[in-house]
């Protein structure tokens, strides 16, 4: 194994310290429960030198992965200000006045006194009171922007958390909430792949300061049909060319576009293999290629049945 490995960070340029995100971090999907080996796997992860942890509310891996970093810390592993920690506000609190309890609720349940960046999980908000996934587009009620806005600034004011952003907001979205910030928002943390590449959202969040984060990085999360990056021949062989697995050559690539991203792996080998990415880089034709690739979102929305204004038919 060897030591840990130092990984890269992106300075998030909206935020008053300027804050320091590692480029990698380690998702949590909903399926990350509090069983005994989820929290090993964060411990090894620690071991291998992950420092960005990435969770949400609506994931239920809050008190698991809580329970586990103060385990690290316990052991001298690492420090709280070694680590860095996001969480996101879930729809049915997607409300002004919720705003503050929810994150509150979230430090409770991490056991810890800050969070790095909180961020607005969808920009949508339904019904107060118990969780549902998918939420029924009859909970929905009408996102108040600016009013959450506010109170995800006030979060800030409090120490609750270091920095603000958003998750799965379109430029359109993006530019409605640039419009009544204060506090620009630090993340955009968005579905992105070498097959739904978001090159308008890139180039819009880079003129904003807004640093974006890709969930779905190698396109998995959904059981629909084939991996249109994990089992596509061209990549396999820019793959093989470089002596890497598919699975860097496309971290690789979000890497080289500047942008920082959350896979979801507790395979140990793996975890590794995603941190094996900053010694080479990809050649122009490489690049060249992955422009070629067919572009499809994977992931429709939060919703039954989908909204047709989500994502505001941006690609």
């Amino acid at each position: 194994m060897g030591s840990a490995i130092e990984i890269p960070t992106k300075v998030l340029v909206n935020t008053k310290e300027q804050v320091k995100m590692p480029v990698i971090g380690m998702g949590s999907a909903p399926d990350f429960t509090c069983k005994k080996d989820t929290k090993e796997a964060i411990i090894e992860a620690i071991k291998q030198g992950y420092r960005h942890f990435d969770t949400a509310a609506a994931y239920g891996s809050e008190q698991a992965l809580g329970e586990a970093l103060k385990q690290a810390c316990q052991l001298g592993l690492v420090t709280r200000e070694d680590l860095f920690v996001t969480s996101k506000l879930w729809i049915t609190q997607n409300h002004p006045h919720l705003v503050v309890p929810a994150l509150q609720k979230s430090l409770k349940t991490l056991q810890l006194e800050y969070l790095d960046l909180y961020l607005i999980h969808w920009p949508l908000s339904s019904q107060p009171g118990k969780f549902s996934f998918p939420i029924d587009v009859a909970d929905l009620l009408p996102f108040d922007v600016k009013g959450v806005w506010e109170s995800m600034e006030e979060c800030l004011k409090l120490g609750l958390t270091k920095a603000i952003g958003v998750s799965n907001f379109s430029v359109k979205k993006l530019q409605n909430l640039l419009s009544v910030a204060t506090v620009l928002p630090a993340v955009n943390q968005v579905e992105m792949n070498l097959a739904w590449q978001q090159k308008k959202l890139r180039e819009y969040c880079n003129e904003n300061g807004i640093v974006l984060t890709a969930y779905s990085p190698l396109r998995k999360g959904a059981s629909r049909g084939a991996n249109e990056v994990m089992e596509n021949d061209m990549l396999k062989e820019i793959a093989d060319a470089h002596g890497k697995s598919i699975a860097q050559i496309s971290l690789r690539w979000l890497y080289e576009q500047g942008i920082t991203f959350v896979p979801k792996s507790y395979d140990k080998d793996r975890m590794n293999q995603n941190l094996q990415i900053f010694d080479w880089s990809l050649t122009k034709e490489d690049h060249q290629k992955i422009d070629q690739i067919k572009q499809n979102r994977l992931i429709p929305g939060p919703t039954k049945p989908s909204l047709n204004d989500l994502w505001d038919d941006e690609i």
